[in-house]
């Protein structure tokens, strides 16, 4: 059977290409999108039961992220703690460390993250909330990426 290419004016502005299934640790990156600030990337998923640590990264492309949120159970010598970080031009910045930890093993999450010029805010479960500084001066949300240990059921942009 033909693989059949989808018509470029029947796909919304949130289209992008997809690499990767949307399972387990391989990952999935989102190109091309043009999430504006006020706008949340809400990102349902389950937390398998023998998680280590999973990310979810924002920003131009894989190599300037506004955000790599990252929550690690058990992982780079770390336990329960969220690390959020920002990377440019391959540099890392300082890493901000939240010990807040509302992710379960075995669980379903639910994360919304939104932006405006000052901040990324990302909702967590039992309305625990970050903030994070928008350290690119990013405009508009055009990559954005899962990997790790967390098998996304659904992404929705609001």
């Amino acid at each position: 059977m033909e693989k059949q290419t989808p018509n470029p004016h029947l796909v919304n502005r949130y289209s992008s290409f997809i690499r990767g299934p949307l399972t387990d640790t391989q990952g999935m990156v989102l190109t091309h999108l043009k999430v504006q600030p006020g706008e949340c990337i809400a990102v349902k998923g389950t937390v398998p039961p023998d998680a280590k640590s999973f990310a979810l990264n924002m920003g131009r492309a894989g190599s300037d992220l506004a955000l790599h949120f990252n929550p690690r159970f058990e992982s780079h010598g770390d336990a329960r703690i969220i690390i959020c970080n920002s990377l440019q031009g391959g540099e890392w910045g300082e890493e901000q460390r939240e010990p807040d930890f509302p992710f379960q093993l075995g669980q379903d999450a639910k994360i919304c993250i939104s932006f405006d010029a000052q901040e990324l805010t990302v909702a967590l479960p039992g309305e625990q909330q970050l903030k994070f500084p928008n350290r690119l001066g990013l405009e508009a949300i055009e990559f954005f990426s899962v990997e790790g240990d967390f098998r996304v059921k659904s992404i929705k942009f609001k």
